[in-house]
């Protein structure tokens, strides 16, 4: 209640600098130019700093609760304060990490043979490797995932190698089939055979057809998911903070700077629409605006 009064005791000040004593006096320029006062600062209500968009958009909140209870207690025959947007928030970039950041966490899950290791790298190869939600990923079973071993002639590896896909089920239980990298599928067959089947005896056959599960044999959380994330993060000496969403950012945007097509990326990360991929692009652009300022002998 303090802030809503206090934002209504500023709108009243803005409002009598103004020369405007009365409510009904109050046009929608009025209220207009008081949410641009607030963005601006020092201009009318001067000595004010600006205020951020979301703390804007709070007080026109007080604002048009105000005139619509005056509108409908009849003291105004109509509300200004109707049509008047709230700011938006600037647009938050996805945060991406380097690949060698992304392989040091990686190379971090791949120590030890126990299997929570071969399920934590396992969830952490599909996580980067396919593009998954956290949802997506412990949501999946057994059943979901297809491995295909291929020999030595036929990808020059100089060992067999796992290649295969993953069907997810996204948001709006729409369904894609993913491919898995080499690396993924390895991680998800050596989990397959060598892990689950030891996680799944502690739960005496209530683990169904969970792949991914916790030391009761059961389905992996998220929660759970996100604290093997945070421990393999911290093993592998990662600063910043990594999320499950931080390795589904890395995917998009290393292969869009890869040379991927932005609408192919979209259908790998399930997006709807291809505007919602497009925010990756610009994360693309941000990062060679980096280069260019840091390489170029003229940037500067």
């Amino acid at each position: 209640m303090s802030s809503y009064a206090r934002d209504l005791r500023r709108y009243a000040e803005f409002l009598a600098e103004r020369g405007i004593e009365d409510a009904s006096e109050v046009t929608e320029s009025d209220v207009t130019d008081f949410l641009a006062a607030l963005r601006q600062g020092g201009s009318e209500g001067a000595g004010r700093p600006p205020l951020a968009a979301s703390s804007a958009a709070r007080t026109l909140v007080a604002v048009r609760g105000l005139h619509r209870f005056l509108a409908l207690e009849g003291r105004m025959s109509d509300d200004p304060a109707a049509d008047v947007a709230p700011p938006k928030p600037p647009s938050r970039l996805p945060k991406a990490i380097p690949v060698d950041t992304v392989e040091r966490i990686l190379a971090a899950a791949s120590v030890g043979d126990t299997p929570q290791a071969l399920r934590d790298r396992a969830l952490l190869e599909v996580l980067y490797g396919a593009g998954a939600r956290i949802s997506e990923a412990v949501g999946l079973d057994v059943d979901d995932i297809d491995l295909e071993k291929v020999g030595i002639e036929e990808v020059g590896l100089g060992a067999a190698a796992a290649i295969g896909s993953v069907r997810l089920l996204g948001k709006g239980r729409r369904e894609r089939i993913v491919p898995l990298g080499r690396y993924a599928a390895q991680a998800l067959d050596a989990y397959v055979v060598r892990g689950r089947p030891a996680l799944a005896a502690g739960g005496q056959g209530r683990s169904g057809g969970a792949l991914f599960l916790n030391l009761r044999g059961r389905r992996l959380s998220r929660q759970s998911a996100w604290a093997a994330i945070q421990e393999v993060a911290g093993r592998a000496g990662i600063r910043e903070h990594v999320s499950p969403h931080t390795l589904r950012h890395s995917f998009a945007t290393h292969l869009l700077d890869g040379g991927a097509d932005v609408r192919v990326v979209q259908e790998l990360l399930g997006h709807a629409s291809v505007t919602t991929t497009q925010i990756y692009t610009m994360v693309s652009v941000q990062r060679l605006r980096e280069v260019y300022a840091e390489a170029h002998p003229r940037a500067r």
